[in-house]
């Protein structure tokens, strides 16, 4: 392909302009007098109007969501019958959730667990340094653990 060769994908489309004498006579094209006739017009838009008289949130920037909620530290879910990977007797911390594979660590740091009481476990463990729910603690200390 050559540069001579090049075409546009899309043609290129002017607008008309208006009132610039030729073929439009009389008002050529711009009605009978009013602010939209004269020259250097160009008037809002009504919405905008609408929008500019908003009060605007602020001090959240733009993803207000993301800004307003970035500090709140959600666990990572862990289920009851995911803890039957460890042998009985063991203790269950976010760090050997880890090395176990359970669980990933999120920027090179130990995530913070929850442990729900989905599922069922037949061995004792002790449960460290996560947060545990009603469910979940039941089925632990039913098996023989503890949570602390």
């Amino acid at each position: 392909m050559q540069l001579h060769e090049l075409k546009p994908s899309s043609p290129r489309k002017t607008s008309k302009r208006i009132g610039r004498g030729g073929k439009r006579g009389k008002t050529s094209g711009k009605g009978h007098k009013g602010q939209a006739a004269r020259s250097g017009n160009s008037t809002r838009p009504e919405m905008r109007e609408i929008i500019k008289k908003l009060p605007k949130l602020r001090g959240h920037g733009k993803n207000r969501g993301k800004t307003v909620n970035s500090g709140k530290v959600r666990p990572l879910v862990v289920n009851v019958s995911a803890l039957e990977v460890f042998e009985s007797g063991a203790t269950v911390s976010p760090k050997t959730l880890v090395t176990k594979g359970v669980l990933s660590s999120a920027k090179g740091r130990v995530p913070a667990v929850k442990i729900l009481g989905n599922g069922n476990l037949t061995k004792k463990l002790s449960v460290e340094d996560c947060q545990v729910s009603g469910s979940a603690k039941e089925k632990i200390e039913q098996a023989g653990g503890s949570v602390k």
